[in-house]
């Protein structure tokens, strides 16, 4: 989990259950990343409303920005089991956006292996 901080702004990172909440790992600033449980619900009621809005497939990721902050949900998909959040909390001084969620889309396959 730690290299996920490596992209620069990064300052936080957890891996999520999609279903449970249940936070299975955290680098970084935890607050910065999010909790669990609110990465969950925001994601579940994403997929909720973009399914009434007629969307069709599976949601990929979510971007939420402030003055300050960049947050990032996205959709981990794993083999076997409910689906995975990674979420991750950046600087926006410091990072580029699409750079960082490149980076951390890509980096992902390491934090399941």
């Amino acid at each position: 989990m730690a290299r996920l901080l490596d992209s620069p702004g990064v300052t936080g990172v957890a891996l999520v259950d999609a279903v449970t909440g249940l936070t299975y790992g955290v680098a970084g600033d935890s607050e910065e990343a999010a909790g669990g449980a609110e990465c969950a619900e925001l994601a579940a009621l994403i997929v909720e409303r973009l399914g009434q809005a007629g969307a069709e497939g599976e949601l990929e990721s979510v971007i939420t920005t402030s003055a300050r902050r960049h947050q990032v949900l996205l959709a981990v998909a794993r083999p076997a089991g409910d689906p995975l959040l990674l979420a991750a909390g950046m600087d926006r001084e410091r990072a580029n956006l699409a750079l960082a969620t490149r980076s951390l889309g890509d980096r992902v396959a390491e934090v399941l292996a």
